[in-house]
């Protein structure tokens, strides 16, 4: 088994932990990458390991994290478990030298992952599951401020709006019907969410520093919060401002994003499902938001296949995700947010 350097063009065993509702986007993604073996699944609940096992084909189903690993002795594992379990399977990945790629946030706490970084050090590499830089029309706005469309960016907006946390009529909101445990999270829209648009504003227009923060909770059954504005500042100049809202009445239960980069020659525009060029003469490029949720988790797996293989650094490691969790451990402590 490969432990260290590139797998070049050897197939690589995967092994799987959660079985939980995001667990089927990875799968999926799995199902979709070609050279790769879904060797087996674990979860806590053994039965939820085994209904993932038989959807997805995979052979065997656990309920014990190092006893799946001690028996298939995997490649890598993916880890997509509730994320105060991350660090310590994590840890227990790397000690058996077995790379791992974990589910955003890698941790809770900026100061838990700075600890978990230090300890695996370079045993295994290393990489976080941080998908939304990887949805197609994010990809292409990338490519278009590289190509100069629209000159040195100067100000971005970015928004987030969704109903999810809305409750109406007493009912149960929908994204607490289909997680949960969101209602206890004392740090919710930004540690959860928004910490997504933070990544993705750092892939596109370079290291950021927060200036300002404020929270609100809209729906006062929630434990953390559901809105939040967010001030924030470039290296080279640009400011930026993200927005978001996920108690908000009219939108849908599934967050919809807008984003408006603005530079020296132009002003790029995702709004809706297009991408375009405010006031160009060539028509926006449509996106199916469906397959682009999808395309997400899947790219971002085979960037972490394509770095096992070639060796090169993983657009997400450990080292870059640590510049989002700053970020967004920083915008609390900008809102006066205790953690």
């Amino acid at each position: 088994m490969t432990r260290n350097g590139a797998f070049k063009d050897t197939p690589l065993r995967i092994a799987f932990a959660g079985a939980g509702t995001f667990s089927a986007y990875h799968l999926t993604g799995w199902k979709q990458t070609p050279g790769v073996e879904l060797v087996a699944i674990c979860d806590a609940v053994l039965d939820k390991a085994r209904t993932r096992a038989i959807e997805f084909a995979v052979s065997r189903a656990y309920a014990n994290f190092a006893t799946m690993l001690e028996k298939e002795k995997p490649d890598a594992v993916d880890i997509v478990t509730p994320v105060e379990t991350h660090a310590p399977l994590v840890r227990i990945a790397a000690d058996r030298g077995v790379h791992v790629m974990c589910q955003k946030p890698m941790v809770p706490t900026l100061a838990e992952a700075e600890a978990l970084v230090r300890d695996v050090g370079d045993r295994v590499r290393f990489m976080v599951h941080e998908n939304f830089r990887f949805r197609p029309q994010y990809v292409m706005a990338r490519e278009w401020l590289e190509a100069g469309r629209v000159g040195d960016p100067t100000h971005a907006c970015m928004t987030a709006r969704s109903s999810g946390f809305l409750s109406l009529g007493g009912t149960t909101p929908f994204l607490l019907q289909r997680q949960p445990y969101l209602q206890a999270f004392p740090r919710l829209l930004i540690f959860e969410a928004l910490i997504h648009h933070l990544d993705v504003l750092r892939f596109l227009l370079g290291p950021l520093m927060v200036v300002s923060a404020q929270v609100a909770k809209i729906n006062q059954g929630l434990t953390g919060e559901d809105a939040a504005s967010i001030l924030l500042r470039g290296e080279n100049g640009p400011i930026c401002a993200l927005d978001g809202n996920f108690s908000a009445p009219g939108y849908p239960a599934l967050p919809m994003d807008r984003l408006e980069i603005s530079g020296t020659k132009g002003t790029l525009l995702f709004e809706g499902d297009r991408l375009s060029l405010v006031g160009g003469d060539e028509p926006p490029i449509a996106f199916d938001l469906q397959q682009s949720y999808q395309a997400g988790f899947t790219n971002a797996i085979q960037a972490f296949v394509h770095g096992l293989r070639t060796g090169e650094p993983f657009q997400t490691d450990r080292l870059d995700n640590l510049e989002t969790l700053k970020l967004m451990e920083f915008c609390y402590v900008a809102a006066g947010v205790p953690f």
